[in-house]
Order: structure tokens, then C-alpha cells, then sequence
């Protein structure tokens, strides 16, 4: 279902100082009618995987469906078996993309609507890039979405990539990532849920070469009845490897949560380093949070930790600022915002964390709505 406007008219970025290359899906097709000139590098690729497909066949051959096991996951399979489109990013060797990407997935419909995702991103040896997904619901219909997106990081490769959720308590999003990391690569991985329904988003890395390093962070603000699941998989495949891992929650109302994270040191993984953690705050009594931290070690030779807290709000620390002139409303604001800021300090792009310690504040002030979806603000 096309939606009746040209979205570079209806929606602009909105984060102050950053310059992006641009591009949108609507439902479950990149949009190409109008598609402006970004200069990428020579050799970058990022289209439609419709288009890609007929002009390329060997590349899609190479990398598509290859992570996203349709025998062993039904999300997976369920999204393979009706897809109509996609996005691909490709990266060739030694190129780096100096300029981040942007792309904003709107839901649009008139009707209750099912969309079916798909992203291939690959990067060859010694390429760098940066993309930010906006996830966008224009309308209050009830929307389902699945996503895939299968990521392959050759050798000594940068990739940084930002997901943030801004849809309605209407919407239910399942999304499945798979990374695969060569020999010195590094990684970012942030996925932060301001606005939602119900969010399922299942993360499966592997580090296949050494020295490769995964850094998977977190971050969901919920209220009223939503729900946010997080699942991460790190299996360390081969020695010298690092994995963090760092997700925040912050529950209000009837809202709940939900993290299970397992990190596999394989018997050859000797000298890895992994650290995984997970906090949340429960603002009150009737949101809930499930969590589950795990670890398998088959190495005698690693660092590895992990840990989770649930909590409510340090009472101590509201009646100190409150002895300071600072209403309790205004003081229980300031400590969510300074309790979520370490995963948002861990965004690499200054204008996006500026852009983003914005729009916590807002969320937590319920000054936000579905409607100023990431970077994207509707001008209709």
C-alpha cells in the first residue's frame, strides 16, 4: 500500500547539526519513485532488494537467507515466505562511508496491516558505515511488522547501527538480526524503544574470527500496558574475542519487560572477554520484569561476567533532592533520565546523542507522540 505523498515532502531530519543520506520503506517496499542524488561512494550500494536482485543475482545469491535459518526460527521463515522487498547495503573493500544512512520505515494504512521486512547488509574487508532505522507509525490502525536483517562484517571492519522504535501501543513489531563477524571487526549495535505495543527483538552474533568485538546495547521506556522483549545470542567462536552487552529498562504503569541474553564461549574461545548486564527500574508496583542472564563456557581461559537488577527508585537519593528545592515529580524525572543516559552515551554520533537525550526527556515527560517518529517530524 503506497502511501499518497512523497515522504521526502512529509517528513524531514530533524537532528540538529547531522547531515544523512536519506531514504525511506513504506510498509514493505523501498521506496524509489523519488529517489535523491547522495553521492555514496563509488561501489556502495543501497536499493531495493527487488531491484538489486535482477542486477546482481550473484551477490544476493552469496549472502541472502544464509544467517536467517527458515528450518530453525518460524520468524524467520514466516518473513522469507512472504516478503516482497527489502534493503540492501553494500559496502566494498577498504570503503568507508563518511556520511551515515538513514532509513525510516513508515507504517501507513487506512486499514488493520500486516508488512513483511527484510535487510541485507554487507560489508567487505576494511569497510566502515554507519545506519540509523527509524521505525515510524503514521496511523492508529492496528499494525503487525516482522523484520530480518542479516549482517555480514568482513575483516577489520567498522559498522555502527542505530534502531529506534517510535510506533503506537497498536502496533506489535517482531524483529530478528543476525551478525556475523570476521577476524578484527568491530561492531555497534543500539536498539532504543521509546514509543511501542508490543516489541520482540531477537539479536544472534558470531564471532567467527579473533580479535572481532561486539558492543549490543539497550533501552526501552514503557508505560500503560506495552511490552518489550530483548533476546541476544553471543556465541564466541574464536579466541580473543570481546562482547559487552548493556540494556536498561524503565517500566511504568501496568507495562512490562523482558531480557534473556546467553553468551557461548566456545572450547577454542580461549581469551575472550565478555561482560553482559542488565537494570531496570520498575516506577511502580504493578510493572513487571522478567530477566534472564546467562552463561555456557567450554574455555578455561576467559573473563566473562554478566549481571541483572530490578529495582524501584532510590527513595534516599529523591529525599535529598527534594531537601534541595526540587519537587518530587520533577526529581523522579531526573533520575530515570540520569538511570537510561549510559546507553545513550554509548551512541558514537554527537548529534544523534544530543538528538536522543531530547527525546528521552520528552518520552519521560509524556511530551512525545508516535507522530515525531526519530528524526522524521510529519509536516502534514
Amino acid at each position: 500500500m503506497d502511501i499518497p505523498v512523497n515522504p521526502y515532502e512529509v517528513f524531514k531530519c530533524d537532528v540538529p547539526n547531522m547531515s544523512t543520506s536519506l531514504y525511506f520503506v513504506v510498509n514493505d517496499s523501498f521506496y524509489n519513485k523519488v529517489l535523491p542524488k547522495h553521492n555514496l561512494p563509488e561501489g556502495v550500494i543501497f536499493a531495493g532488494l527487488k531491484e538489486i536482485a535482477e542486477q546482481y543475482p550473484d551477490l544476493i545469491k552469496q549472502y541472502y537467507g544464509k544467517l536467517a535459518s527458515v528450518s530453525e526460527d518460524a520468524v524467520s521463515a514466516f518473513n522469507t515466505t512472504f516478503v516482497q522487498d527489502g534493503v540492501l547495503l553494500y559496502v566494498p573493500k577498504n570503503v568507508a562511508v563518511k556520511k551515515p544512512i538513514q532509513l525510516i520505515n513508515i507504517l501507513r494504512s487506512d486499514v488493520d496491516f500486516m508488512v513483511n521486512r527484510r535487510i541485507l547488509i554487507v560489508l567487505e574487508e576494511g569497510a566502515q558505515v554507519c545506519l540509523l532505522v527509524c521505525d515510524h507509525a503514521m496511523d492508529n490502525v492496528k499494525f503487525l511488522s516482522t523484520q530480518v536483517i542479516e549482517v555480514f562484517v568482513g575483516m577489520n571492519s567498522l559498522f555502527n547501527l542505530y534502531e529506534l522504535e517510535e510506533t503506537h501501543i497498536n502496533t506489535v513489531r517482531i524483529s530478528n538480526m543476525y551478525v556475523r563477524q570476521e577476524a578484527g571487526s568491530n561492531v555497534l549495535l543500539n536498539g532504543m524503544t521509546l514509543t511501542n505495543g508490543i516489541s520482540r527483538n531477537a539479536t544472534e552474533v558470531t564471532l567467527a574470527g579473533e580479535h572481532a568485538e561486539i558492543n549490543l546495547c539497550g533501552m526501552a521506556i514503557t508505560d500503560k500496558n506495552r511490552h518489550v522483549d530483548n533476546h541476544t545470542f553471543v556465541n564466541h567462536a574464536a579466541p580473543n574475542c570481546t562482547s559487552k552487552e548493556l540494556f536498561k529498562y524503565v517500566l511504568d504503569e501496568q507495562s512490562v519487560g523482558v531480557f534473556s541474553g546467553k553468551v557461548l564461549v566456545q572450547a577454542g574461545a580461549q581469551q575472550t572477554h565478555s561482560q553482559q548486564t542488565n537494570k531496570n527500574l520498575c516506577a511502580t508496583r504493578e510493572a513487571r520484569m522478567y530477566t534472564q542472564p546467562q552463561l555456557e563456557i567450554y574455555a578455561d581461559n576467559v573473563k566473562c561476567s554478566h549481571g541483572a537488577t530490578v529495582g524501584q527508585l532510590d527513595e534516599s537519593a529523591l529525599f535529598y533532592m527534594r531537601t534541595r528545592g526540587i519537587s518530587e515529580k520533577e526529581a523522579r524525572l531526573l533520575l530515570m533520565f540520569a538511570f537510561v543516559n549510559e546507553v545513550v552515551d554509548t551512541i558514537r554520533l554527537d548529534a544523534l546523542k544530543e538528538r536522543l537525550h531530547l527525546l528521552v526527556e520528552k518520552r519521560f515527560r509524556n511530551e512525545l507522540s508516535h507522530c515525531q517518529c526519530c528524526s522524521a517530524i510529519c509536516q502534514k
